[in-house]
């Protein structure tokens, strides 16, 4: 068993144990079945970034919610101890940096978008700011198409759905910042 795959399942109980939440109901306000739900509550499966965010929004909870452990004061973080949630098709990877925290009302990730694949986000709770580390990709929602670059940023209220499209040959690098109002 992936210890990912153990720690979103395990915090997903927990969170539908806390609020005494059966898994009919948690498939009710998710969309997410509850067979595939009870199968990661087991950790026998690794959900799609997609089926994560479902989940979040159905929960009203963060995205990184599921991918938090206890830490000491001070954490170090390399890459190479990141655990990606990685979509159906392999071409979409979300490495969790800085979990959200309550107190702290935000969550960090680095993602990676594969050459020639578009992904289209659900809609959520929240403001997205993106920071491009490498490549190109272009950024759209509610009818804009905005080309970034590695350097550039843009920053929105997640009201609507919205999609990264790297059209290029390269994998497109960025930043994703999530910052929670009350």
């Amino acid at each position: 068993m992936d210890s990912m795959q153990y720690i979103i399942g395990s915090n997903l109980a927990q969170i539908r144990k806390t609020r005494g939440l059966s898994l009919d109901k948690v498939a009710e306000m998710t969309g997410v079945s509850k067979g595939m739900l009870a199968q990661i509550e087991k950790g026998k499966s690794n959900p799609t970034v997609t089926t994560l965010w479902k989940i979040a929004n159905g929960l009203h909870v963060s995205f990184s919610t599921f991918l938090k452990e206890d830490s000491p004061q001070i954490t170090k973080i390399s890459r190479e101890d990141l655990h990606p949630v990685i979509d159906e098709n392999g071409n979409y990877f979300v490495y969790p940096i800085f979990p959200y925290h309550s107190e702290k009302k935000f969550e960090v990730f680095t993602v990676s978008l594969k050459p020639g694949f578009t992904h289209h986000a659900e809609k959520h709770l929240g403001e997205e700011s993106i920071l491009m580390i490498r490549g190109e990709m272009y950024f759209e929602m509610q009818g804009q198409r905005l080309k970034l670059s590695a350097g550039d940023a843009v920053q929105f209220q997640v009201t609507d759905l919205h999609t990264y499209c790297n059209e290029s040959d390269v994998d497109a690098d960025f930043y994703v910042l999530i910052y929670y109002a009350d």
